[in-house]
């Protein structure tokens, strides 16, 4: 058995803490575990781009092409950048976030929007894409989205550990004044998926 997930996002999205709490979740159901992060420009809202590989045989860190069982996006183009990570059959989990570079708000590149919603709708099977930002402020704090997408993804049957297991896994890697919300967004996110 083994399972592979992409995290793509822009720098502050909580992408890193989404890798650890998978990680965490896995490793407490008995699986070796190994990932990988890229945050290069980070800090000034460049791409995060974090490998989370659970189960047997892993030789590494990074996960070959075409390989990823799950994308999990914050951010909408971001989600597109690494969509041939994903096999054939794998599933996608995306915010329509949109984070428009400054490259575009000074003219140099464009970001359009609708044409990377097409793309994503034309080269996967199935994409659950919902607006986690929005849904994060319901529960009092858009810093929720991560775990909205957390949420939405433990609805999925092929993870190896419970939604309870990555519930408590992910209220144990945040600072307790932030458990309700974080709780509540986790919720949230299970419940988009059963209109999915």
């Amino acid at each position: 058995m083994k399972i592979d997930i992409v995290i793509a996002g822009v720098g502050g999205q909580g992408n890193v803490l989404m890798s650890r709490i998978l990680a965490r979740a896995a490793m407490e159901a008995g699986l070796a575990v190994r990932t990988s992060e890229v945050i290069g420009m980070a800090q000034r809202g460049g791409p995060v781009t974090s490998q989370v590989r659970m189960g047997d045989a892993l030789y590494g860190g990074l996960i070959p092409d075409r390989q990823a069982d799950i994308i999990l996006g914050l951010e909408l183009a971001e989600t597109v950048r690494v969509l041939p990570k994903l096999k054939p059959g794998g599933r996608v989990i995306t915010s329509s976030t949109s984070l428009v570079p400054v490259s575009v708000a000074v003219g140099l590149s464009t970001y359009d929007r609708e044409a990377l919603l097409q793309y994503l709708q034309t080269m996967t099977s199935r994409p659950v894409i919902f607006d986690a930002v929005s849904l994060a402020l319901q529960v009092g704090n858009a810093r929720a989205a991560n775990v909205v997408l957390l949420g939405a993804l433990s609805t999925l049957p092929v993870l190896p550990f419970s939604p309870e297991t990555l519930m408590r896994c992910c209220l144990e890697s945040i600072p307790a004044q932030f458990q309700s919300i974080n709780q509540k967004a986790f919720e949230l996110g299970r419940r988009i998926m059963e209109v999915d």
